[in-house]
């Protein structure tokens, strides 16, 4: 029986996938799980597997075009089996990059011609990105069927008025940055959790001291047999895990239908990469061994990087952690990354004068903010799972040995 390869969506927001490269041929032999070829998102460029065993056949999209999500691209079929037709004889065909003016603004094929006079539609997330990008509507040709208006036209529009700007400096007192596919991103993901989402943030002041150890005790165990590098986050990663276990609202989403609880789970570390950040998932967090951890976030992080980020990588986080304490920040509040109900902060750990019995004394501190969902999460809630967290902070050996 034959399997329908389709342009994947890996963001939330996807409307096309740029088809970076094939990793099998026509005709060749396709195994379950094996990469079956490369797409390019707005974050980063994806691995993508094949989903059955059997033979890449019928392919319709080359490297380098640009497709919307959804589109059948390719079969995998049994031996000697035909591929199927195409799925509709009006489909609109891959847009070839060699043909697209701004790569940052891909035009979408139109199958269609607006009415004379007729008000062009507008997508939700055109809709959303003309107003982050100060682009008026009206003054926006739609490239979409019947003439609607895309968020790839906003994006041309917005690109065309900042190098309007440029060729005109006396037009404009202050000079525009254009923002890049990662940025534009981040700007539309963190305005619609700030802007949906209730927040609300709780710190606590944590003593350290034994987190350092711990980290110290690992690093010293992990090096000599793996060379693999603990890190502080490393700890926080897996003592976070195990304290969720505890506080399943912690580990949940919001859903229209109600809460969602995770049985699993599965923790994003945010990693910073060109001009944004990517936030890549450790599975199993709360079953993985501290050296688990620490190998899977040094390889996400390589990939991160490199632009090799897989499916996977991207994919299934229940909650999040980012630290900015190796840039010596204090503390700060995080902003959650949907559909998770928190994400946690982490500030440098810094030796700072504190009360102990009574007395004055130095101790390395570190500041932790938990950013909740309110539709998730309330106060009580919150305040209970920041108090395990600083107790097994406080006890780093009791819970992973």
């Amino acid at each position: 029986m034959a399997i329908s390869v389709v342009m994947p969506a890996l963001e939330l927001t996807q409307e096309t996938g740029k088809l970076v490269s094939w990793r099998k041929k026509e005709g060749e032999a396709v195994t379950k799980g094996e990469t079956l070829l490369e797409v390019e998102t707005d974050k980063a460029v994806v691995e993508v597997e094949a989903l059955a065993d059997g033979f890449l056949a019928g392919v319709k999209a080359q490297e380098g075009d640009v497709i919307p999500v959804g589109r059948t691209i390719a079969w995998i079929v049994d031996q000697g089996e035909a591929p199927p037709q195409d799925e509709s004889p009006t489909a609109a065909a891959p847009i070839s990059a060699a043909k697209i003016a701004h790569p940052e603004a891909v035009q979408a094929v139109s199958s269609g011609v607006e009415p004379p006079g007729a008000k062009a539609r507008t997508s939700p997330k055109a809709r959303r990105l003309a107003g982050e990008l100060n682009v008026n509507l009206d003054s926006v040709k739609g490239s979409g069927p019947g003439g609607e208006i895309l968020a790839s036209d906003i994006e041309s529009a917005a690109q065309s008025q900042t190098q309007t700007a440029a060729a005109n400096p006396s037009s404009a007192q202050q000079q525009l940055e254009s923002l890049t596919a990662i940025g534009r991103l981040m700007a539309e993901r963190t305005t619609q959790s700030w802007t949906t989402v209730p927040h609300f943030f709780l710190a606590r002041e944590v003593d350290a001291t034994a987190l350092n150890a711990a980290r110290e005790k690992f690093a010293a165990s992990a090096g000599g047999t793996s060379g693999v590098k603990i890190t502080h986050t490393d700890l926080l990663t897996a003592l976070v895990a195990r304290v969720l276990l505890q506080h399943p609202r912690l580990n949940a989403s919001y859903t229209p239908a109600g809460i969602q609880l995770h049985s699993e789970v599965n923790i994003a570390i945010a990693i910073a990469v060109n001009d944004g950040v990517i936030a890549a998932v450790i599975p199993h967090a709360h079953t993985a061994s501290l050296a688990e951890i620490a190998t899977q976030r040094q390889e996400l992080a390589q990939r991160a990087k490199a632009g090799k980020s897989r499916t996977q990588d991207l994919t299934g986080a229940t909650f999040t952690i980012s630290n900015l304490g190796m840039f010596q920040i204090d503390s700060f509040t995080a902003i959650i990354p949907p559909p998770q109900a928190g994400i946690l902060a982490v500030g440098a750990i810094a030796d700072r004068v504190v009360a102990v019995d009574g007395k004055p004394a130095v101790r390395s501190m570190l500041t932790i903010t938990l950013s909740s969902d309110h539709r998730v999460v309330d106060g009580a809630h919150g305040a209970l799972f920041l108090n395990d967290l600083v107790q097994a902070i406080a006890e780093p050996q009791k819970y992973l040995g």
